[in-house]
């Protein structure tokens, strides 16, 4: 077994202890440069029982490191009244938040960023980590594909970054003290996240060009980036005063939720899930990152675990003697049908087309990568390059070339599968009809949506709406 424990780290790093300013760990740090900036906790030499945090209750940390002034505006009043109204969504969105707001507002500490900032996943994502808006915006701080890309979170087919809680974390942080400096306000710099920063700039040369001021409330912008900051002042309101809105704030110590276990072997994530003893659900909501069935080593991947839980799955693990991962993946070398990879590769179609997602009718593209059953002829890890780099590219069937006839000659009437020419008809009539009264349902739903918009978490950079609960 080549499971590497030089690896169970605890995301413990905390501004408010004593002198050291942190928990004290003497095992080195992960280089990795995109990996989150946290300390480790060995379990050969330290328990994990054993870290305690110099305060128990997490709320306290956050109203302590509130520096944004409120902006005591009608809007930020409005937001306030709206979620004060829907106390069970607020509910719901606190007991999610949870899970992740020890290490965000950790995160935000060691930055010097005001505590304000580890609550915006409750305006973005309502803390939902596989949020995914109707402009492809993705996480818990919904990162679009090409912002995502700027700050290296990878997005192939084994895993999405937008949805990995400590890279998309680190790297929404990274983007808003980026925003910080170049505009000197925290206001400015979250509309710019939301609306992006050319918008918010240009903004700001029409104010200086007409001689008016520059600030956020002087800006002229679209309404979801000037309900921005309001939304988030109103949830700020709600945690220094949570009584006077009818909110109750969940339990929150301030310790960490969870740790981090390095992988140093492939592993199936049904594997991983019984080992740690903890329900899928839980599972998934702290490792969403995962688009296959398998964890990869090569990937520099970690699994996140409830805290405690890494030391079941520790025991679990040494006593485990079977092989960890039943998948691996290869590379197509033409583009071909399922039906047809899988004839060459000696697997299943239909489990093919499923662990790949590719719907029926497609074909796969030359270049692509597809994950197979491990066999006694594809018995390895997959590869770093596969891990770094696996794409899969499908193509629609190669229509059938049109029958030619002779002049004057009458041509075959090519009858469907189901029937004659007239019942194919009768067919396409129904369908037109169905998607008809479906066309009519969707345009209802977004009408429906569009009166309780302020109901869904905004995204960024014109990234559409998430549905959120």
């Amino acid at each position: 077994m080549q499971w590497r424990y030089a690896a169970i780290w605890l995301i413990a790093l905390l501004s408010g202890c004593a002198s050291t300013g942190d928990w004290s760990s003497n095992t080195p740090t992960r280089q990795d440069s995109r990996a989150a900036n946290a300390k480790r906790v060995n379990l050969q030499n330290q328990s994990v029982s054993d870290v305690y945090a110099p305060s128990s209750n997490l709320w306290i940390r956050i109203r302590g490191g509130f520096e944004m002034e409120p902006l005591n505006t009608p809007l930020e009043i409005e937001q306030v009244r709206w979620l004060s109204a829907r106390p069970d969504y607020v509910n719901r969105s606190m007991k999610r938040s949870s899970r992740y707001l020890f290490y965000i507002v950790q995160e935000v500490n060691a930055r010097k960023m005001p505590t304000e900032i580890a609550l915006l996943p409750f305006v973005e994502s309502a803390f939902v980590t596989h949020a995914k808006s109707s402009a492809k915006a993705m996480g818990l701080w919904q990162f679009m594909p090409a912002t995502g890309k700027d700050f290296r979170l990878t997005q192939n087919v084994f895993r999405d970054e937008r949805r990995d809680v400590l890279q998309s974390t680190d790297a929404a942080l990274d983007y808003l003290q980026r925003l910080y400096n170049q505009f000197g306000s925290w206001d400015l710099a979250l509309a710019a996240y939301n609306w992006g920063e050319g918008n918010v700039s240009k903004a700001q040369k029409r104010n200086l060009a007409a001689g008016l001021p520059t600030d956020y409330l002087s800006l002229k912008m679209p309404n979801e980036t000037r309900n921005y900051v309001p939304k988030l002042m109103a949830y700020r309101q709600i945690v220094l005063d949570p009584q006077a809105y009818g909110i109750v704030l969940p339990d929150l110590e301030n310790h960490p939720y969870f740790v981090a276990v390095d992988v140093g072997t492939d592993i199936d994530v049904a594997l991983a899930i019984k080992l740690s003893e903890i329900p899928e659900e839980e599972f998934q909501s702290l490792n969403p990152s995962f688009n296959k069935p398998v964890i990869l080593s090569n990937a520099n991947q970690q699994i996140l675990l409830p805290f405690g839980h890494a030391e079941i799955f520790q025991e679990n693990l040494k006593k485990y003697t079977k092989p960890l991962s039943s998948w691996t993946a290869v590379q197509v070398t033409k583009t071909e049908t399922v039906d047809q990879a899988a004839k060459t590769l000696g697997v299943d179609a239909d489990t093919l087309r499923e662990t790949n997602g590719i719907p029926k009718g497609m074909r796969i593209r030359a270049g692509s990568t597809l994950l197979v059953p491990k066999t006694p002829r594809r018995p390895g890890d997959i590869s770093l390059a596969m891990a770094e780099n696996g794409s899969l590219s499908l193509v629609k069937p190669i229509p059938p070339a049109p029958i030619k006839c002779a002049k004057g000659a009458k041509c075959p009437v090519v009858k469907s599968a189901k029937g004659s020419a007239k019942s194919n008809s009768s067919t396409n009539n129904a369908s037109s009809q169905h998607k008809s009264a479906s066309t009519v349902l969707a345009k209802s739903a977004k009408n429906s949506s569009s009166t309780a918009s302020s109901a869904n978490a905004k995204t960024s950079n014109g990234k559409g709406t998430s549905k959120l609960q």
